[in-house]
């Protein structure tokens, strides 16, 4: 569902030069140890342990705690030819839906062969999406076979230090093949250290697809609609972010799939519970409900997610930010440095 803005616009207009150096391929050190931009009319620069300092008692932190499922698998057809499998969505104890990569699609009825006699049956299509039924439990077959899917712009294959950087540390509830990774940024003691300063924390699910990295496909912005997934947000959570803003807090959202959750259960004005499909599309001119700052990463250019964050904190102030951090060599993408935003009419 993409929300009109006011005025055509197009993906060129959320374009950027990025130096291919500065895109991360590896975690700094330690979680806490990544940069931060306070992105105003003028941007700071800071590092991500300043972020207590950019907090205030009586605010929420809104985390999403999906974790990251070892969702590559490689298999091979009856004729031998190699298959690539990207799980999407797990849709119960054998079947799946994925991505598949092949010299040629598989027909249905089709089988392909994992290691250790492991079959997966190709039962249909579903659009780009194949659905799979395996022959052992996907549970058993993750943990056997399965590595940690990657994005793209990290040109190389998981490593074991990836099992764990991967991953936020509060990460609880599988079924991501993707990691909301403004939450990697986040030790155990960064988390203490925000409950210190009378902030509080509340939590929900966004399991993140494969298709947050495809392109958008048509240059007019609001002809473009998003991948759906799937989102859990239960009535503690809810309640908190009603409770905060109610006593004058601030909801903060732990990266944009904090903030597409928040935004889907709350399109009534208010945030209710919310258990359901998303495939909200959040453009310039969208009036946000239920969100006062956010933390995020630095996103790809032309992508859905830099213009959601152009969406709320400006897009002349967001490119000029991104511009900075260009100047600056930050570090971009997943395993890249942070942004603390607030919407452009309180910078």
């Amino acid at each position: 569902m993409a929300l009109l803005p006011c005025a055509p616009m197009f993906i060129s207009d959320f374009d950027y030069e990025l130096p291919d150096a500065l895109i991360a391929q590896y975690p700094t050190s330690e979680r806490r140890a990544s940069r931060l931009l306070e992105v105003s009319d003028s941007p700071v620069d800071r590092q991500f342990s300043d972020l207590p300092k950019l907090l205030h008692a009586g605010d929420l932190l809104v985390f999403n705690d999906t974790r990251v499922i070892a969702a590559r698998l490689a298999a091979r057809k009856a004729s031998g030819g190699r298959v690539e499998i990207l799980i999407e969505r797990i849709q119960g104890e054998y079947d799946v839906l994925a991505h598949i990569r092949a010299s040629k699609s598989p027909k249905p009825g089709s089988t392909l062969l994992l290691s250790d006699g492991v079959e997966a049956i190709v039962n249909e299509r579903e659009g780009a999406l194949f659905a799979l039924r395996f022959s052992t439990d996907v549970a058993t077959v993750l943990a056997a076979h399965g590595k940690i899917p990657l994005p793209p712009y990290l040109r190389r294959s998981a490593e074991a230090d990836d099992i764990e950087r991967y991953q936020t540390v509060y990460a609880k509830d599988p079924g991501a093949v993707a990691a909301p990774t403004a939450g990697l940024h986040f030790d155990q003691q960064m988390l203490d250290d925000t409950l210190a300063a009378g902030v509080r924390h509340a939590w929900l699910t966004l399991h993140i697809g494969a298709g947050t990295f495809q392109n958008l496909r048509h240059e007019d912005v609001a002809r473009n609609q998003l991948h759906s997934e799937r989102v859990q947000l239960g009535e503690e959570c809810a309640e908190l972010v009603r409770a905060t803003r109610a006593a004058g807090g601030r909801v903060i959202a732990v990266g944009t799939t904090a903030v597409r959750s928040l935004e889907c259960a709350s399109q009534n004005g208010e945030i209710q519970a919310f258990h359901g499909e998303t495939d909200l599309f959040i453009l310039p001119g969208y009036g946000f409900h239920s969100v006062d700052a956010m933390i995020t990463n630095f996103h790809l250019p032309k992508s859905s997610l830099l213009i959601l964050v152009a969406a709320f904190a400006g897009k002349d102030r967001m490119l000029n930010a991104y511009a900075h951090a260009v100047r600056e060599q930050y570090r971009f993408f997943s395993y890249g440095d942070s942004m603390f935003l607030t919407p452009e009419s309180v910078a």
